[in-house]
């Protein structure tokens, strides 16, 4: 069997979101080698899947695929995408990754990115890319400004119908790939890993994401996209407009029988956001967010909130204790109203709900960096930096620490890439120079 291959860098940057990139961008300008791993066929993470970003309404996309492009073309990054991280240890003065690369069953050297085999499998999914809203075919590429543009295969639900290879102009389909192990040494480590929401099938209450008018956020963000499933606002049971929309906000946390105790931070604004994306999509629409605290922790942040609230969306103090599927499609939500209004109930044609913020990577038993409580990487010195682990050269950015916003993520992925920069530069020698 052969020795796993090993490649050398300054710094591995674990995770290709907007954090990853941002890190992975600010220590290339500065001349290191970085290698970036993602898990995703593509690099982009969350952010390339939203709409517009709050408080600013800036395009997602506009701010994300720049960056995106500027790390695939950049000389000192080096990207491994659709990649598993096994483990990730310190030996002596340098960080170990053991990688997993995952097979596309397309090889990513021949593929041009030509979208031949996605037009000739006959084949259809989900595509999760876009809420499960729409279908895919078994072999394509992940979305349109994917990075990199090369085709993936999904080995479980192909039938093996040879058209793919048929029509490949390069030769790229290859139905025997299997995983490769390989292992990356660096002197520095940056964990960004991002994010999951709290999954809706886990709250019984709301109906175990058993009805088909009550979606999460991220598939709102779809359905507000541009390049989304179908091009407007579109309920999934029966490709009706909604005329009244509800948001349930805490949906997945505060709430301790979902083991998520803590705030989610963000969730209050994308939902003013969305509503606000809503309220332009659909005028007519009557939008509602069913409330416990608005949190508005940023800089604009209250005047975004009062901005909804002038353009008539309506908020609801309340806690949302059940919600039920209504006839024709309606969905019933049953709440407490905590303005004095007690038990209440009202239908709606769609209701969003507010899912919590889950670490997107479990270190342990992958790498022995601390985590808190809740499950986000331990900040050792959270006033000072925030982004210091408990392991030696290795700094965390973004989500991976804890619930934050976009504007906190980017920030704190340049101290982690600042950080990094400063631990790599006390390790050189110091070479003396002549007056």
């Amino acid at each position: 069997m052969a020795e796993p291959q090993v490649q050398h860098f300054d710094t591995i940057v674990i995770g290709g979101g907007i954090a990853g990139l941002q890190s992975a961008l600010d220590l290339a300008d500065q001349g290191y080698r970085v290698a970036v791993v993602e898990k995703d066929a593509s690099i982009g993470g969350k952010m390339i899947r939203l709409s517009k970003v709050f408080p600013t309404l800036d395009c997602a996309s506009c701010i994300t695929t720049p960056k995106m492009a500027s790390a695939a073309h950049h000389e000192n990054i080096t990207l491994f995408t659709y990649c598993n991280v096994d483990g990730i240890v310190r030996m002596g003065e340098e960080i170990h990754a053991r990688i997993t690369q995952n097979p596309r069953y397309v090889d990513p050297d021949k593929c041009i990115g030509c979208r031949k085999c996605e037009y000739a499998c006959p084949v259809y999914l989900p595509d999760m890319e876009q809420g499960g809203f729409s279908a895919k075919k078994a072999i394509s590429i992940p979305f349109s400004n994917a990075i990199p543009q090369v085709a993936v295969l999904d080995a479980e639900h192909c039938m093996l119908c040879g058209q793919c290879e048929t029509v490949c102009p390069t030769d790229a389909v290859d139905y025997f790939m299997e995983p490769e192990t390989f292992t990356l040494t660096a002197r520095t480590a940056v964990l960004s890993t991002g994010f999951e929401l709290s999954p809706v099938k886990d709250k019984a209450q709301y109906g175990n994401g058993e009805i088909p008018n009550v979606i999460d956020s991220l598939q709102m963000e779809r359905l507000l996209a541009p390049h989304g499933p179908y091009n407007r606002v579109l309920r999934p049971s029966d490709g009706m407009e909604p005329d009244s929309i509800a948001y349930v906000q805490c949906a997945g946390s505060r709430d301790k029988s979902m083991g998520v105790s803590y705030c989610s931070r963000v969730c209050c604004m994308y939902a003013i956001k969305q509503a606000m994306l809503l309220s332009g999509a659909l005028p007519l629409a009557d939008i509602t967010i069913y409330y416990m605290d608005i949190r508005a922790f940023g800089k604009g942040y209250e005047q975004f909130y009062q901005n909804a609230k002038a353009m008539g969306i309506e908020f609801v103090k309340a806690k949302v204790a059940r919600i039920n599927e209504g006839d024709g499609g309606s969905v019933t939500v049953r709440y407490e109203n905590q303005d004095g209004g007690g038990i209440q109930t009202m239908d709606h044609d769609l209701v969003v709900l507010s899912m919590g913020i889950l670490p997107g990577w479990r270190p342990e038993p992958y790498c022995p960096v601390s985590t808190d409580s809740d499950r986000f990487i331990t900040s050792i010195k959270p006033k000072i930096s925030p982004v210091l682990t408990d392991m030696e050269g290795v700094f965390a950015a973004g989500a991976a620490a804890g619930p934050k916003d976009i504007v906190d993520t980017i920030s704190e992925s340049g101290s982690a890439a600042v950080e990094a920069a400063k631990y790599m530069q006390a390790s050189e020698p110091i070479l003396e120079t002549q007056p």
